[in-house]
């Protein structure tokens, strides 16, 4: 399993999201990721990043598909592939009702057509290929002429149908909200029979959780039930969340010793994770040195 670390999408200076990727890449990482919330915009952060930080992989967990037609984001996404030489994977997903209608006042009576039109409006675009789309949710027509590598797309995939999609069609999933359980039972078996259906290749399977290497675990979990409340609340996380049996995000976080967490991270990795996407949560600056030597570890 590779080991990646999380930015999140609540950066709002661009040169922290630099230095974090800038001491992933130093410390060892595979990967550095960014998602399209309030902050800093992902890609554009990653376009810079990758000028700056060599050879890390650099991704998106997620950009929102509603507010940027497929035309748009394979403009962005191939200006950045080109930018970072090739280091790009691009992580959609359709977000949830709280933005798409709260904030941005679009319909989100079918997140799952959707993302299935705006795949493959946009698989096509990113080759480089004239595409003619007209589906129930989504059109495009036109073609991108940007000299660029098609990235391999992860579709944010929870639900039996998103997993069906993402391993049929796209490289992959990337999770958030999903515990070691849910990974086991439920997000590893169905994306990989989907993906052996359509015979393709064994698909990526991000997984994001947050980390900490702590002798106070109640303290480490208080702090994530404070920092994470808002997703148990959303309706796509609360199902995951129902999946593993607990009552609160905190409740899987990766917390413990650091024996407990490379239990943890090995159940993870038997569950059919391919990647960790590691949120860093931890209470105090030992903690956090803690987690990050840990999560350095030779695996």
């Amino acid at each position: 399993m590779r080991i990646g670390i999380n930015g999140g999408g609540g950066i709002h200076r661009l040169e922290e999201a630099v230095e974090q990727a800038r001491g992933a890449q130093r410390d060892g990482f595979a990967s550095y990721w960014l998602s399209q919330i309030a902050g800093i915009d992902a890609l554009t952060a990653l376009a810079v990043i990758g000028r700056e930080v060599p050879e890390i992989e650099l991704g998106t967990a997620v950009v929102p598909t509603y507010p940027r037609h497929p035309l748009v984001l394979a403009i962005q996404a191939l200006t950045v592939q080109a930018a970072i030489g090739g280091r790009l994977v691009l992580g959609i997903g359709p977000s949830h009702k709280l933005l798409v209608e709260g904030m941005l006042g679009y319909r989100f009576d079918r997140p799952y057509s959707h993302t299935r039109e705006y795949h493959a409006a946009l698989r096509s675009l990113l080759r480089g290929e004239s595409t003619d789309f007209q589906g129930d949710q989504i059109t495009a027509r036109g073609k991108v002429d940007v000299v660029a590598s098609p990235p391999p797309v992860l579709v944010a995939g929870l639900g039996p149908r998103m997993l069906d999609l993402a391993g049929s069609e796209a490289e992959g999933t990337v999770t958030w909200m999903c515990g070691i359980k849910t990974v086991a039972q439920h997000i590893a078996p169905r994306i990989r029979a989907a993906a052996d259906g359509a015979g393709r290749p064994a698909p990526r399977i991000v997984v994001g959780l947050p980390v900490c290497v702590t002798d106070d675990p109640a303290r480490a979990r208080q702090l994530a039930a404070g920092k994470l409340a808002l997703y148990g609340g959303l309706p796509s996380y609360r199902a995951m969340l129902d999946i593993e049996g607990v009552d609160g995000p905190e409740e899987i976080a990766v917390i413990g010793d650091e024996e407990q967490v490379r239990d943890s991270l090995r159940e993870l990795a038997a569950a059919g994770a391919t990647d960790l996407r590691a949120t860093e949560l931890c209470p105090t600056d030992e903690d956090a040195e803690r987690t990050r030597a840990l999560l350095r570890e030779p695996r």
